[in-house]
Order: C-alpha cells, then sequence, then structure tokens
C-alpha cells in the first residue's frame, strides 16, 4: 500500500506546480518532496509528471490520478489534523498571515482571548500587505482584503473594506473643505502606492446613489502602507486616501477629520480566507470562528461602513 506522504508530496506537488512549493506547505526539502513522487511513480508503474527547469506539469494520467486522490487526501488529513490533544481541546502551530496595520489594529487584540480559551494552539503570525499563496506556503488562515479566490481557497466576510479621505484639522484651517471628489485635486495629497504593482494607487469615489467620481489629490508624499498614510495625514502633511480601518482609531478620537462624509471608495471586503475542506482541522475552525465574533462583539462591520464612520476633527 502507497505511504501517505508519497500521495501528499504528489497532490501537493500538483497544486503549487512545482517541488518547492509543496515542500514549504509540508515542511521537507524540494528534494524529498521529489524523491517521495519519483518513489510514488514507480510504485504505481506511471510518471505522473512532465518535469522542466521552470515547473511541473500532470501527465494525463497524473491528472486522473489526482482527481481520484485529492479529495480523499484532503478528508484523510482533516481527519487526522483534527485529532486533537490536551483532552480534546484543539492543538498544535497556527500559522497566520495578517495585513500588518489591520491586524495590529483589529485581529492580534483578539488573541488573548483566543489562547486564553486555546492555551494549547500556538499561535505563528506574519504581519505582510502582500497577498500569500494560503495553499502553497502552508498557512492555516489570513486576514485582510483583496484577495484573488485560489482553487479550494475559501472566504468569509468580517467588515466593507471602504476608503475615505482625511486630514488633519490644522491642514484645513482655513481652508475651504472639498464638496465633491473631484476637488481633491485642489489639495496637495499623500499617495498610497500599490505593495503588489509597485503603483500609485487610483481611486473612484461613490456615494449612496452609487454615482461614481475619480479622486486624486495633488501628489506630495508617497508611501506604501496605509498606516503610515494616515499618520503623515496627521502630521498635517496634506489629504489622504486610505482605507478606514487604518484612519477609524484617529477620527474617533477628534485627531483627524474627514473630507467628503458622503463618499468612500469600495474595495469589496475585509475577510478571514482558509482552504476548504470537508472537515477543518480544529484549531483552524476556532480560530476562523473566535475573529467571526469578535468582529460582531465590537460591531466592526458597522464602525468600518464609511457611511456610518464619525466625521472627526476638534474645535469645529
Amino acid at each position: 500500500m502507497e505511504t501517505l506522504v508519497n500521495l501528499e508530496s504528489f497532490v501537493r506537488s500538483a497544486q503549487a506546480r512545482s517541488f518547492s512549493g509543496a515542500a514549504r506547505r509540508l515542511g521537507l526539502t524540494p528534494a524529498a518532496v521529489s524523491r517521495n513522487v519519483a518513489t510514488l511513480e514507480r510504485n504505481i508503474g506511471q510518471r505522473l509528471f512532465q518535469r522542466s527547469t521552470r515547473r511541473l506539469t500532470l501527465t494525463e494520467g497524473g491528472e486522473r490520478f489526482l482527481m481520484d486522490v485529492e479529495r480523499h487526501l484532503d478528508g484523510v488529513q482533516a481527519a487526522l489534523a483534527g485529532m486533537t490533544s490536551h483532552q480534546g481541546e484543539p492543538a498544535g502551530v497556527l500559522k497566520v498571515s495578517v495585513a500588518p496595520s489591520f491586524g495590529v489594529d483589529y485581529v492580534l487584540p483578539l488573541l488573548p482571548s483566543f489562547l486564553e480559551r486555546y492555551p494549547a494552539i500556538q499561535p505563528d503570525w506574519q504581519f505582510d500587505n502582500r497577498q500569500i499563496d494560503l495553499v502553497a506556503e502552508a498557512f492555516d488562515a489570513a486576514v485582510g482584503g483583496g484577495f484573488e479566490l485560489a482553487p479550494g481557497v475559501v472566504a468569509r466576510a468580517l467588515a466593507p473594506a471602504h476608503i475615505v479621505a482625511v486630514a488633519s484639522p490644522a491642514f484645513m484651517l482655513g481652508r475651504k473643505r472639498p464638496t465633491e471628489p473631484s476637488q481633491l485635486a485642489d489639495f496637495e495629497g499623500i499617495a498610497l502606492r500599490s505593495t503588489r504593482t509597485r503603483r500609485l494607487r487610483q481611486w473612484l469615489m461613490r456615494d449612496a446613489s452609487g454615482a461614481q467620481v475619480p479622486a486624486q489629490p495633488r501628489e506630495h508624499v508617497v508611501v506604501d502602507d496605509p498606516a503610515a498614510a494616515s499618520g503623515a495625514a496627521l502630521l498635517g502633511l496634506g489629504v489622504a486616501l486610505v482605507p478606514l480601518s487604518s484612519a477609524l482609531p484617529m477620527l474617533e478620537s477628534g485627531t483627524l477629520l474627514r473630507l467628503l462624509p458622503e463618499w468612500y471608495g469600495d474595495l469589496g471586503a475585509i475577510s478571514i480566507y482558509y482552504a476548504s475542506r470537508t472537515l477543518l482541522p480544529a484549531k483552524t475552525r476556532a480560530f476562523v470562528d473566535h475573529v467571526a465574533q469578535g468582529f460582531e462583539d465590537q460591531r466592526l462591520a458597522q464602525r468600518l461602513h464609511a457611511l456610518s464612520a464619525p466625521a472627526g476633527g476638534r474645535g469645529r
């Protein structure tokens, strides 16, 4: 009978289209994964991959074998992962990717109560603005917005991802407030560079009726992190178009004010992402449910909606 490690090496290599991608997920070396797949091919008497220097391609037989094995392997692995220690409590290393500023402000504060409830779980968190490959990089879950859903990954929405225009009260002192998004071009701005494309972000703002208007202050300062853009606005360096999640603490404290409170950019949803399996590992299910409940308890979906956010500002 074929060993489970050989089968899993084959399936994860097929999913990642590389031995190195499978190795990252399995905690093995690429050479070990390659040996496991070669052993499987020898044992079943059929080549499963066409190998090149750049990537792996499934043979026709490999595609048929993957269809037969993949679903059953995920079920077996999920069942094994679901077997917990510590008197039935979820346990093990929990590898999570979160956006830096959003993770620190909204997800990290949920960790103490999570660990109090599940002390046998060991968090291993990566704070990164890039979009990770949940499967190939062996993450249990990710929290953020704008992810492209790869096959086998599902998203559970937590809150809206809205963009708002903000500035400091000092910067706006003596300046006439804009009444519609195109007027932001009259102001010095703090531009946000995409960490993925390295291009400056271009925004469309919409109102409650659905009308959309381009919004772009004059480029004055360029940063590549939403928290930095909010911080630059706080320092009076100009108008920033930033995620509401980044600016909310400063709007609630009154140290930033919101321009065009009836307009916002809509980037979809902030979600928690995890692999779609018939049975999730107990540690992952516990984390997903805890984060979702934490957002509900704090009414973050409502607080992070642009049409209900505070206007901010002091002394107006």
